[in-house]
């Protein structure tokens, strides 16, 4: 069975061109026209994957990324927008997509970010056990990071970016090497993506995110991952 894929915009002729598109890729597709509607197909279909628009009825992309980051923090949303504003681009990652590509776009480009997400969030389809361990774990089988037996309850991207970031501590990433590395392809020179998701990110695991204690900022280079008990370099800032 293929990979399902929800659509949801309120032009019907957007709609058809992406379905058409990824169907002929291998996916399913669903679609819905609105906000509620979304919710719904959401809810009945749990698809691999949204594509989610901004500028819906009834409620706007904003509120259905955010209803369904409340329970879920692994299907990958990739936000859909005419808008070219900065804020609309960085809230969407800040509630929690993993993604945003801006009308108009190519259907090539946004194939190979369907792609490279639904790639990524089957590293999270097995079963959890129920035990947690101690201290400050980065969790592979699991797909979280625990932090004396809590979860930090990642997003798919969070936990790309940190496990990829522990992988080689104290080696510096350059904010274009991590939008390579860990997105998986070209942000064409929109860095902000990397910084909002290590804020997120150090919200999330560090005890006091302005002087954080494992993500750590070099500054005018980019960020490294600092082990537990290690002291962050002093010329680094936040």
């Amino acid at each position: 069975m293929g990979k399902t894929v929800l659509i949801v915009d309120d032009e019907k002729n957007i709609v058809d061109i992406l379905s058409f598109n990824l169907k002929k890729e291998g996916y399913e597709i669903t679609a819905a026209y609105d906000g509620e509607a979304a919710l719904v197909k959401y809810s009945q279909n749990k698809p691999d994957l949204i594509l989610l628009d901004v500028m819906l009825p009834l409620l706007d992309g904003f509120d259905v990324c955010r209803q369904i980051r409340a329970n879920d923090k692994i299907t990958p949303i990739i936000m859909l927008t005419a808008r070219e504003e900065e804020t609309d681009k960085v809230l969407g990652l800040d509630i929690g997509a993993d993604d945003y590509i801006t009308k108009p776009f190519s259907l090539r480009e946004l194939q190979a970010r369907v792609k490279a997400n639904i790639r990524r969030s089957g590293a999270q389809s097995g079963e959890q056990s129920a035990d947690r361990p101690d201290g400050f774990v980065i969790d592979k089988e699991r797909y979280d990071v625990y932090i004396e037996g809590e979860s930090a309850e990642l997003t798919q991207r969070e936990f790309e970016l940190i496990s990829f970031l522990a992988a080689s501590p104290g080696k510096v990433f350059s904010r274009e090497e991590l939008l390579h590395d860990v997105w998986q392809y070209e942000y064409f020179g929109d860095l902000r993506a990397v910084d909002v998701a290590v804020r997120r990110l150090r919200e999330k695991i560090e005890e006091d995110p302005s002087q954080p204690r494992y993500i750590i900022t070099k500054r005018g280079v980019g960020y490294f991952y600092q082990p537990k008990g290690d002291q962050p370099l002093r010329d680094a800032d936040n």
